[in-house]
């Protein structure tokens, strides 16, 4: 049995660093490196040695600490090999549906191109976690900048397809503005509305909302529920296909 520990903090203005450290091994784990300072001061106040970075995209806010931390650390990096010209310091490459280990974790990369055609996420069974980057976002998804609608809907559809008991770690704390649009084009959800009062209530008293679960996700995540009847009706889309009701969220969203 894996003993572990998962750290989360906020780093810059809205991102979160998130380490991963097993007990047993002193192995640590990065996903992304937002501030190779932010990190470092977690590592050093915890007594980690950082081994690996785990990075979902070439965004700069993703990878800035990425070759301070390695030069600090020795630690491996790793990304998507089609952004690997994008990635500073990459030594390992991975594709979707790659199944890799470090030390006891069994780590499955997930290809979600959309946000960038790069992006992946990291999915660690062992420990029902996965970690999405910038592709989703409690009650919503990250920008289509260099992927379409139809590229982001399929990629948000792995992520739903997860067990319903995933604890999903996100790359920002978007989740009060998400919510207050959520509540626009599904108004009449009775979970949706208990996950706004919760997150208000966090965000309230300076919480974060994160991590959340695939299954709190299904349930009030409009970009995850473009099959929903009530968000068909109130958006005027009854007989569309999921990709077009997904693009006019997702414009929508862009609009607010």
């Amino acid at each position: 049995m894996i003993r572990y520990e998962i750290h989360q903090f906020c780093c810059l203005e809205n991102n979160f660093g998130i380490l991963i450290h097993d007990i047993d091994s002193e192995m640590t784990i990065a996903i992304d490196t937002p501030s190779a300072e932010e990190i470092d001061k977690v590592l050093k106040e915890k007594g980690w040695n950082l081994t690996h970075i785990l990075t979902t995209h070439h965004h700069w806010d993703h990878i800035d600490g990425h070759l301070a931390l390695k030069e600090a650390y020795g630690c491996e990096i790793v990304g998507a090999y089609i952004d690997r010209e994008r990635i500073p310091g990459i030594d390992r490459f991975v594709v979707g549906d790659d199944i890799f280990q470090i030390n006891g974790f069994e780590v499955r990369v997930i290809a979600t191109p959309g946000h960038t055609l790069g992006h992946v996420a990291y999915w660690l069974p062992d420990i029902k976690t996965v970690f999405v980057g910038d592709t989703l976002f409690s009650m919503g998804c990250g920008r289509l900048f260099e992927g379409d609608a139809d590229t982001m809907w399929s990629s948000l559809k792995k992520l739903r397809d997860l067990p319903r008991n995933t604890s999903v770690y996100c790359a920002h704390e978007y989740t009060l503005s998400n919510a207050h649009f959520a509540l626009t084009v599904d108004p009449d959800n009775p979970l949706l509305k208990k996950r706004v009062a919760e997150v208000e209530k966090l965000r309230a008293k300076g919480k974060p909302t994160l991590p959340t679960s695939i299954g709190q996700e299904r349930d009030t995540n409009p970009f995850l529920r473009v099959d929903d009847p009530g968000i068909r009706q109130q958006l005027k889309m009854p007989n569309c296909t999921p990709e077009k009701v997904f693009a006019e969220i997702r414009t929508l969203k862009d609009q607010a």
